[in-house]
Formats: structure tokens, C-alpha cells, sequence
């Protein structure tokens, strides 16, 4: 049950990236049900860090980043031979509201996994987060329990400059300050800059990206893209249907103190996903290494803005 315990600890909850974070309002979810689409394939790590090659496209503007909530269900896509973890079943909640000088968004998350002699694990997490529309603030926090007790807690603010370099400053787990390395971009700029990227038909981008769900600052990240589809038709969230989308992998790598991706060039997690050009994602799949799960959006629902 313990190295259960120890790959639940490991979720960091950067899927919420994935959907261009920050911090909000309330609501509910219905559980997991199925899901069943192929696991994504690591992405190699970049042997140096570059910063984001987000391309301006000459095509017309994209549509603006839609204020929501959406609901999302989770289920085991599939577990590796080695993996211990037989079941996960779950459900997140996403809002993103417009708070005029900046992104407020909250994510609440609740998944139970079961190992093989049949014990549940259950994590939730509430993570909230508000950025600044230029790009060059963010205010975080993250609490996550497992079993009812919390497991981890992050708080604090960051801000960068102009060339992405910049101060993240924690009030907890405990008080310090770290670089931010150049290049950096936090969540929901990162989110837009995939989209121009995607719209412009680039097919990777990478970048160092701060979204506050870690005690060790920026991680490097690589987003490979597959291609810009034009609007269809989309019956179950029709809101969605005069739009582009781009389908989406984005890896993660902790970094060393010298600037460079840790490991052997296979990254921490990974998150894939499709993303219209309004910022929401309706499919996800998250890779933990020993096992991945499926988020289905099963309700989308726009917010009024607040100003």
C-alpha cells in the first residue's frame, strides 16, 4: 500500500495547467464512470531549456480565453505491468473566471485509487491560483490530503520581468524565496502562447513554466503539438463549434540547479490533451508513469464576467 501512497504523492496536479490555471468559485461533480483512448508517449527532454517559441499567427486573432466552469470525469485508462494500482475513479471541478486585471481560477480534484489486494487511496486537492493578464504575476495556493490528512500545502506569489526571469516568494510549506530562469511563463500565458503556436502550425514549443504546485520552482516543459483543426461540429457543447482546436502534449521535467532537465530525458508527467481556441479542454489524459487516467469534460457552463 505504501508505494500507492508514495505515486499519489507524486500528483502534483499539473493537468490543471493544461487547462490555463489561476483562482475562483464553487460547485459540484457526478463520479467516474470509463474512458478509453491510448496513453500518450513520452516526450524526450530538451537538452537545454530554450525559451517559449510561441509564433504570432497571421491568421485572425483567436477566440477570446471563455470564462467557465467545467466538470470533469476520471477514470483508469490503463495501469503498467509493474503498476499496483488496479482502479481510479474520480471527479474535477474547473472554473476560470475574468476578473478584469487578471485570470482567477480554482481547481478541486478528488481521486481514489485501489491496489490489488483491494485498499483505497483517496486524494483531493483544492488548488487556486490568480494571474495577472500581462503575464507577470501569480498568486498560488495548493492543499492536498490523502486519507483525510493534508498531505501538502503551498502558497505564495511570483513575479517575472520582461525576459521571463523573475521571484517566486513561498509563505509555505516554509518561507524562502527562488529564481525564476529566463524564458519563464506562468499558466495562463503559457496556455495562449500553445494556441498561437498551434494556429501559426508549430509543432513543439518549449518553455520553463511556474504554475505553483511545487515547492521547487519552474519546471522545464515540452508541448508537442499535432496540428490545427478548424471548427466542426460538436453536439454535446455546441458553444465549442465555431471554433479551432489543437490536440496537445505537454511533459514535464524537474530541473537541476544548473538549469538542466533532471533524469534521463524521461519526463516527471505528462498531460494530454485537446484544447480549443478559447482555452477549455474537453479531453485529458494524465500520465503517472505507472498508470494513466482519462478526464472527460461532462458539463460547460460560461461565467458572466465581473467587470
Amino acid at each position: 500500500m505504501s508505494r500507492l501512497l508514495t505515486k499519489e504523492a507524486r500528483m502534483r496536479l499539473r493537468f490543471a495547467l493544461a487547462l490555463a490555471l489561476g483562482t475562483a468559485c464553487a460547485g459540484t461533480v457526478a463520479m467516474a464512470q470509463k474512458g478509453d483512448t491510448p496513453a500518450p508517449q513520452s516526450t524526450p527532454a530538451p537538452a537545454t531549456p530554450a525559451p517559449a517559441q510561441g509564433a504570432t499567427p497571421a491568421q485572425a486573432p483567436l477566440a477570446p480565453m471563455l470564462a467557465h466552469r467545467a466538470a470533469y470525469r476520471l477514470t483508469l485508462d490503463r495501469a503498467r505491468d509493474n503498476s499496483n494500482v488496479v482502479s481510479a475513479r474520480g471527479a474535477m471541478i474547473y472554473e476560470q473566471a475574468d476578473a478584469c486585471d487578471g485570470w482567477a481560477t480554482r481547481q478541486r480534484f478528488q481521486l481514489t485509487l485501489t491496489d490489488r489486494d483491494g485498499n483505497e487511496v483517496e486524494t483531493t486537492s483544492d488548488y487556486s491560483t490568480y494571474e495577472a493578464k500581462d503575464g507577470r504575476s501569480l498568486r498560488f495556493s495548493l492543499t492536498q490530503t490523502s486519507q483525510g490528512a493534508v498531505s501538502q500545502r503551498i502558497q505564495g506569489d511570483a513575479t517575472l520581468n520582461a525576459d521571463g526571469t523573475g521571484t517566486v516568494r513561498y509563505t509555505s510549506p516554509e518561507a524562502r524565496e527562488m529564481a525564476l530562469p529566463p524564458g519563464t511563463l506562468l499558466p495562463m500565458l503559457h496556455t495562449t502562447r500553445s494556441l498561437q503556436a498551434a494556429r501559426a502550425g508549430q509543432r513543439i514549443m518549449i518553455a520553463p513554466l511556474f504554475d505553483g504546485t511545487s515547492a521547487d520552482g519552474a519546471q522545464d516543459t515540452t508541448t508537442a503539438i499535432t496540428g490545427w483543426t478548424g471548427p466542426q461540429n460538436n453536439a454535446r457543447f455546441p458553444i465549442l463549434s465555431p471554433l479551432g482546436s489543437a490536440r496537445m502534449r505537454v511533459a514535464f521535467f524537474n530541473r537541476e540547479p544548473g538549469g538542466q532537465s533532471a533524469g534521463t530525458g524521461s519526463p516527471d508527467y505528462e498531460v494530454g490533451l485537446r484544447y480549443w481556441e478559447n482555452g477549455v479542454a474537453d479531453e485529458m489524459k494524465m500520465d503517472f508513469g505507472d498508470f494513466t487516467v482519462n478526464g472527460e469534460m461532462i458539463e460547460l457552463q460560461p461565467i458572466p464576467a465581473g467587470c
